[in-house]
């Protein structure tokens, strides 16, 4: 069989499997953000936090709960790693220096999981269980709480309350994602992914010294941090480890459970919506963008340049054997288009149209289907500008889902869809023109501005995977990255949560023959043009002078 045909049917298997668990996922979590039901492991949790689970929000009281709880767990979680060499199960290993611990606190709690650190030698059993695994269970339910809570404005009318905060945080955490991270951990095991809590031990000889090892809590992490687009590895080498990912059938596993969630929640969106049809149309749309760049990854990747590529069977470079160019391609692209930055092989050294399909993929917002609620909000944003855009044409008010679109819902979409750009282009910018950043590109010319514009891109779009070849653990990089992983994550729930806000407010506006239909193929592709032009039009120049002329020199 060849490597193509091996790689066609993995993604017919992985789409299989992703449309056999969408109706029962896409019902269930609809019916958990719906329930008024508590638990009582629930109830336990609200009385320790204080909160009244009953108690109905206002978009500026859910914002408060969404920061105070982001605030106290940046504060945590570095004041953790900060103390590190003094607390049990260390390993032997120090306190984490400020700037990186920091910068690590940052990107976990903005579900980012940017390491500029090797894991195996920097963190312990209990930073990364107790920390790292915690806040990615945690940023993961913060996520799908804001997705939800602009679902809700767009179901509610008259009222500007969102739901509560706290009971979305808990129900998702403790009804969603424990369960399946459970089922998940259980099946890696099976696949041979490791999970013990054993020190650091020599494995053997290596270059004429010996090599050391240790283990870790890796199944379970890896679990979650793959259903919660998180993507921080317990082990440098990420998903390439095989501890994390020893094999094809995890590999393909890990990628179903990347994008099991996002693509799920459009069908919640259209359940609690009340039209199953609109959430279709959503799907359809983050459909037809993740299996166009996945086929254009796996073109790219597979042309023959040259012998040795013809040898090879395709670009192989930086590619794990056991995974192959199509395994590879397809993680990259569901990493990429998500806001997961797992990696299970090293994008730097894809062809040059394979790094920018990658870039591409997060400079859409990663919104195909994007993170774990992240992609559904960004998904509902741009539907939003692309009904604005369709009543221009036609001298029509916009309306979506029974709700005019106006000057101030488009000003809340306008200043999300602004502000990631914003922070991408401009810490580039700066670290371009400074003369300390370029020392830490390992190349020079396109790549090595394809570097530090992927860094930036990956940070401010809470991806967290890297290029590889810059060396981001300097003050410069920890600071400003973690400072664009901060605002990347937090500004844009802002409008997000104001857009919710403003929305149930209104009192629903009847369906006539001049309304728009949105859940109509026509209107998918025009949501799809939409993505593209505006994302093209705002990074082209940037891609130009980084994988395009690079891709355009090879």
């Amino acid at each position: 069989m060849s490597p193509q045909i091996a790689g066609l049917l993995q993604l017919i298997a992985l789409i299989a499997a992703l449309a056999l668990a969408y109706r029962p996922l896409g019902d269930y979590m609809a019916r958990v953000y719906s329930s008024e039901k508590h638990y009582t492991p629930e109830k336990w949790i609200y009385k320790v936090i204080g909160a009244n689970p009953a108690a109905e929000m206002r978009w500026p009281a859910y914002l408060r709960g969404v920061l105070a709880f982001s605030a106290v767990s940046v504060l945590f979680l570095y004041l953790m790693q900060r103390v590190q060499g003094s607390l049990p199960g260390s390993l032997g290993f120090s306190s984490i220096d400020p700037d990186q611990a920091f910068n690590t606190a940052a990107s976990f709690v903005a579900n980012t999981n940017w390491q500029s650190y090797y894991g195996e030698q920097a963190m312990s059993h209990v930073v990364q269980t107790g920390g790292l695994a915690v806040q990615n269970f945690l940023s993961a339910a913060v996520g799908m709480a804001v997705a939800v809570a602009l679902v809700r404005g767009f179901s509610r009318s008259r009222t500007g309350e969102l739901g509560n905060f706290w009971a979305d945080l808990v129900r998702g955490t403790v009804r969603i994602l424990v369960p399946i991270s459970v089922i998940g951990a259980i099946v890696l095991v099976a696949c041979g992914a490791i999970q013990n809590f054993s020190g650091i031990h020599q494995v053997g000889q290596f270059m004429g010294g010996t090599q050391e090892w240790n283990g870790g809590a890796v199944a379970s992490q890896e679990a979650i941090k793959e259903l919660g687009t998180n993507g921080g590895g317990y082990f440098n080498a990420n998903s390439a480890h095989p501890f994390e990912n020893p094999n094809p059938l995890s590999n393909i596993f890990e990628i179903f459970l990347i994008l099991l969630i996002p693509f799920a929640l459009t069908r919640t969106f259209g359940r609690m919506v009340g039209s199953l049809k609109q959430g279709y149309a959503i799907l359809g749309a983050m459909a037809v963008i993740w299996i166009g760049f996945t086929a254009l990854m796996m073109w790219t990747e597979f042309a023959h340049r040259g012998p040795a590529f013809e040898i090879a069977g395709g670009a192989m470079e930086g590619k794990e054997t056991r995974f192959g160019i199509a395994g590879s391609s397809i993680f990259a692209v569901a990493t990429t288009l998500t806001s997961t930055g797992a990696v299970n092989s090293f994008h730097s050294s894809y062809t040059g149209f394979g790094g920018g399909i990658t870039m591409l993929g997060m400079q859409l917002g990663e919104i195909a289907p994007g993170g774990v609620g992240s992609g559904l909000y960004g998904m509902l944003i741009m539907a939003i500008i692309a009904v604005f855009i369709a009543g221009l044409m036609v001298g029509r008010t916009p309306e979506y889902l029974g709700k005019k679109i106006g000057t101030r819902q488009i000003k809340f979409a306008a200043c999300y869809i602004l502000i990631t750009p914003a922070l991408v282009l401009g810490f580039t910018a700066v670290a371009m023109a400074l003369p300390t950043p370029g020392d830490s590109m390992t190349n020079s010319g396109a790549h090595g501005f394809s570097e530090i514009l992927y860094a930036y891109t990956s940070g401010a779009n809470n991806n967290g995977s890297a290029f590889a070849g810059l060396n981001a653990d300097t003050q410069w990089f920890n600071s400003t990255i973690g400072i664009a992983m901060l605002l990347g994550r937090f500004l844009p729930m802002v409008f997000v949560l104001a857009l919710a806000g403003s929305l149930a407010e209104q009192k629903p506006v009847p369906e006539t023959a001049g309304t728009l239909r949105t859940d109509k193929p026509l209107y998918a592709g025009l949501l799809v043009g939409t993505i593209l032009i505006i994302t093209g039009l705002t990074y082209f120049p940037a891609l130009a002078l980084g994988p395009l002329a690079e891709g355009l020199a090879s």
